[in-house]
């Protein structure tokens, strides 16, 4: 066979997974935002009604621009605290031994638990009458033991950001260590020769040579932000109220709940843009040469 045809008939199977599994889903369900489709009243799409599911998402409908400001302050505080921790935490572990070995054997932990086990783990911990959190506060700071956080609009939200940020801490530091590690100990010694402090080398000198590999973490987890789902329905359920819902949240439960499909559908297709954005951030870090974004 024709090498030039054999390249193309060996890449054939993971294209057809591909087209099944994401091109024709996206595609099937960008036709049915266009269209009016209540699931418990036909089990077929309903009729075609334009950008009217995009217009009453933007203009009539304030439950989404709710979900929007909770996933704008949920993304904007997980991806500012995960990256300063995480960059923190890598930078204590960067040098070698046998302990920090051991500990970065065990980050990797909370990282490979699911994030609807999280959720459920943080809910029992924040129990109000035999939760973990609570007993902590009760012994050393006995007035918190008495606020229900699950159940505050704000602290609720708060308690979301702390079960996400404690999940994702651990894979961006490992990413950070591993950038650390790429960074030319020359340099550093040239820094230290010449007089720098810690912090100093590490603000001048590591930090823009960790530029690609901060950016590239950043926007990987600020996608995942966007889309967090699982967290948020085990941990709160969107409540109390609608505090805590993102929009992945609010797509299920207009979804799958309320069966309104093609609302659903157009909800889903306004939260791709941003990551479809991000998406093309992230490929512009990850291709860039040394030292250039």
């Amino acid at each position: 066979m024709d090498d030039r045809r054999l390249k193309y008939l060996l890449v054939l199977p993971a294209v057809t997974v591909v087209l099944a599994t994401a091109v024709w889903p996206l595609g099937y369900s960008a036709l049915l935002s266009l269209r009016s489709w209540k699931l418990s009243r036909s089990a077929e799409p309903g009729p075609f009604i334009g950008l009217e599911n995009y217009l009453w998402a933007l203009q009539e409908e304030p439950d989404f621009l709710n979900a929007v400001w909770v996933t704008t302050v949920f993304t904007f505080w997980t991806v500012l605290l995960t990256t300063v921790i995480a960059l923190a935490i890598a930078v204590l572990l960067a040098p070698g031994g046998r302990l920090r070995l051991t500990v970065r054997t065990l980050l990797i932990l909370p990282f490979a638990m699911s994030p609807a086990l999280i959720g459920v783990s943080w809910r029992f911990m924040f129990n109000p009458d035999f939760g973990l959190f609570q007993a902590f506060f009760a012994t050393i700071i006995p007035p918190l033991a008495e606020v229900q956080w699950l159940s505050h609009p704000q602290l609720a939200l708060v308690v979301v950001i702390m079960a996400d940020v404690w999940g994702w801490t651990p894979f961006i530091t490992l990413v950070f260590i591993g950038g650390l590690a790429a960074v030319p100990g020359e340099t550093i010694e040239a820094a230290h020769l010449d007089g720098a402090g810690g912090w100093t080398t590490f603000r001048h000198v590591v930090l823009p040579q960790m530029t690609n590999v901060i950016g590239v973490a950043v926007i990987l987890k600020a996608i995942f932000s966007l889309k967090t789902f699982d967290t948020v329905y085990m941990l709160t359920n969107g409540g109390p109220g609608t505090s805590t819902q993102t929009l992945a949240h609010y797509v299920y439960v207009n979804g799958f709940k309320y069966y309104d499909m093609g609302y659903a559908s157009s909800v889903a297709w306004l939260m791709v843009l941003p990551m479809a954005v991000l998406t093309w951030l992230y490929t512009r870090f990850v291709f860039a040469r040394p030292g250039r974004a």
